[in-house]
């Protein structure tokens, strides 16, 4: 337990680091492309990424997680995984060739046959990438999955701003994308020391494929949950409009992915390990959840604040239209925030098929409520997203209470607890800020991050829960840094006991039994 504490820490520890570079990176690419494109250029490449994006999630086919997850995985498995997605790239880059005229005919826009045709390629690049990132990250070689994955930014960055100055338009965004991808197979194919042999008619293939079809399944239901709006947007509103939406959409990603996808890298393997101890699981998804959660709470109470300020000052005059958008979907990201665990608890339990059931159920609530709330605009689509976020989240927790997991209610009261210090906060900052009435955009921004710290402070100070919930991130904090193993607890969990008398007595002594244990 004590080496598999420290390889998350070293992991999450590089992970983090790999992350803060890459956000700095994405909001680099935020502001100056959005400064050099039109709206109109990212609305056009916009509308055929939300319908062709869906395909990547079928070419990836979940196994890339499957192989994470498997506690064994033989020579020829793998190789048979690396064919298989290779195939199912090479496919999807015919399909998609095919269906330009198609997706051309759909929005009226004649741009977007050579958009599509060449995007058609990420497909072939991508399948090919898939089991050699695979095979990084169950090797837990997370400095090597963030010094590929940066690289291969930077480079699909610098063709974009050379496209984008020569006056290319939204070619920029197409090269972006093409350069990224080959850079990234590269890279990875050169970093993973192994290399896939012939398939294997005879290797056990079919718990991996049941394991990656069931989480296919999961996967395209919530593409299409969350890629439907854009393409509400661009078909009703037109490629300018879907363009304001989608860069207040990436806005909101931006800092989402750097939380989402590194810790899930990190999370998965681990929690697969931990499958044999409740507690340890579930202590260790709580307090992933308490970071995940506070943090993101914290930038978006933010944002919500000071979202046309933030848009003028990052994006340019241009785009102050979209801040209303921003703010609402930031509203559904806090949301999501708090419930991504639960998907983490599917994945590591290998409830890929009740994951599966749930997303046949739910995906179709968030669907239905963002097609309601187009009849109100794009703003009545942006609502209608974070809606659909908060009526699934419990229906997930109460989904996995069906599968025999335990103390999903700890989840629930975390992520409550969660959203409504953010509430607070971000509400006691609004009206500060609204008083003041500060004269500039600068003055706006840093007024909001001052009195946001301040309702934090007071809150941890006047609230018990939460001056818990804060020793938890420390004790995470202290993880990274690699001076304890999970299952090292300082304190007891919120919730489990109180900390005094006799609870506490035996809670200290099972704590000096566990480090002397870990010691011998």
């Amino acid at each position: 337990m004590a080496s598999l504490g420290q390889q998350a820490a070293r992991g999450g520890g590089i992970t983090l680091l790999g992350q803060g570079v890459k956000l700095v990176l994405q909001i680099a690419n935020l502001v100056v492309l959005s400064r050099i494109l039109s709206p109109r250029d990212f609305g056009l490449v916009a509308m055929v990424t939300a319908l062709i994006g869906v395909g990547d999630v079928i070419r990836d086919l979940g196994l890339s997680s499957a192989a994470m997850q498997a506690r064994t995985l033989s020579r020829h498995q793998k190789s048979n995984l690396f064919w298989i997605n290779l195939g199912l790239g090479a496919f999807l880059a015919v399909a998609t060739f095919s269906v330009a005229q198609p997706i051309s005919a759909f929005y009226g826009k004649p741009e977007l046959v050579a958009i599509t045709s060449w995007l058609a390629l990420t497909f072939l690049l991508n399948g090919f990438q898939t089991q050699f990132q695979a095979e990084l990250g169950r090797n837990l070689r997370f400095f090597s999955l963030a010094w590929t994955e940066l690289l291969a930014l930077v480079l699909g960055f610098a063709g974009a701003v050379s496209a984008a100055l020569l006056g290319y338009g939204f070619w920029a965004l197409v090269v972006q994308q093409l350069v990224q991808c080959f850079f990234m197979t590269l890279l990875r194919v050169a970093s993973a020391s192994w290399w896939p042999g012939l398939p294997r008619r005879h290797a056990n293939m079919g718990g991996l494929l049941r394991y990656g079809g069931n989480l296919t399944g999961t996967q395209v239901l919530v593409y299409a949950s969350s890629n439907i709006d854009s393409v509400i947007v661009g078909a009703a509103f037109g490629s300018t409009t879907l363009g304001l939406y989608n860069r207040a959409f990436q806005l909101l990603s931006a800092p989402l992915n750097q939380f989402f996808s590194p810790i899930t890298h990190v999370a998965l393997p681990v929690l697969s390990k931990l499958q044999d101890s409740a507690s340890e699981f579930m202590a260790y998804v709580v307090r992933a959840q308490l970071v995940l959660g506070h943090s993101v709470a914290f930038i978006f109470a933010a944002v919500i604040v000071a979202a046309e300020p933030l848009i003028r000052i990052v994006l340019g005059d241009q785009w102050t239209a979209s801040s209303p958008i921003l703010q609402i979907l930031a509203i559904g990201g806090a949301v999501q925030a708090v419930s991504y665990p639960a998907y983490w608890v599917f994945l590591a339990r290998g409830l890929t098929g009740a994951h599966l059931r749930f997303s046949l159920i739910s995906r179709p609530v968030v669907i239905a409520m963002i097609a309601l709330g187009s009849i109100f605009g794009v703003e009545g689509v942006a609502a209608g997203y974070a809606a659909g976020m908060c009526i699934t989240w419990p229906l997930s927790l109460w989904w996995l209470s069906r599968q025999g997991v335990s103390d999903v209610k700890l989840l629930l009261f975390t992520g409550l607890r969660v959203l409504a210090a953010g509430a607070l906060a971000g509400s006691a900052t609004g009206i500060l800020v609204h008083l003041i009435h500060p004269s500039s955009s600068v003055a706006h921004i840093v007024l909001t991050a001052v009195f946001l710290f301040a309702s934090y402070s007071i809150l941890i100070l006047v609230s018990r829960k939460l001056r818990s919930d804060l020793r938890a991130m420390v004790l995470v904090l202290m993880l990274l840094r690699g001076r304890k193993a999970i299952g090292q607890e300082t304190q007891p969990p919120a919730g489990t006991m109180r900390g005094r008398g006799r609870s506490a007595s035996m809670w200290r002594l099972a704590s000096r039994s566990r480090r002397k244990a870990n010691r011998e």
